[in-house]
């Protein structure tokens, strides 16, 4: 089992990194989005920052087992502002939240497990 936890750790990173990045960077995109949610920009920053100490607690968590539950807690937490921001704030499809569900349901997993 905890080689099924360690890929949903590094899925985790993978995805909250990638994430950071592009609201860092200012992608087009994700600027877009975030006009969509009616965020003010220097909040993408503050979420981009918070998703990158994240990453940084599930990378030390390899180490330190005691980062996992802060590092996915701050996950979940995110994720449920996320979909509440695509389904509410932007009105968006559902099926742009599917995303964030499925990061919501992988950060549960691990608090559970």
């Amino acid at each position: 089992m905890s080689v099924v936890l360690s890929i949903i750790q590094i899925i985790l990173i993978c995805m909250f990194a990638f994430s950071a990045t592009i609201k860092f960077l200012r992608k087009p995109m994700m600027v877009n989005h975030w006009n969509e949610y009616r965020y003010p920009m220097w909040f993408m920053f503050v979420i981009a920052t918070l998703e990158l100490t994240g990453v940084i607690g599930l990378l030390a968590a390899f180490w330190f087992q005691r980062m996992l539950i802060f590092a996915t807690v701050l996950f979940a937490i995110l994720m449920i502002g996320a979909i509440h921001a695509h389904l509410f704030r932007a009105k968006h499809s559902p099926l742009l939240a599917i995303n964030a569900v499925i990061m919501l349901l992988l950060s549960i997993i691990l608090i559970i497990a």
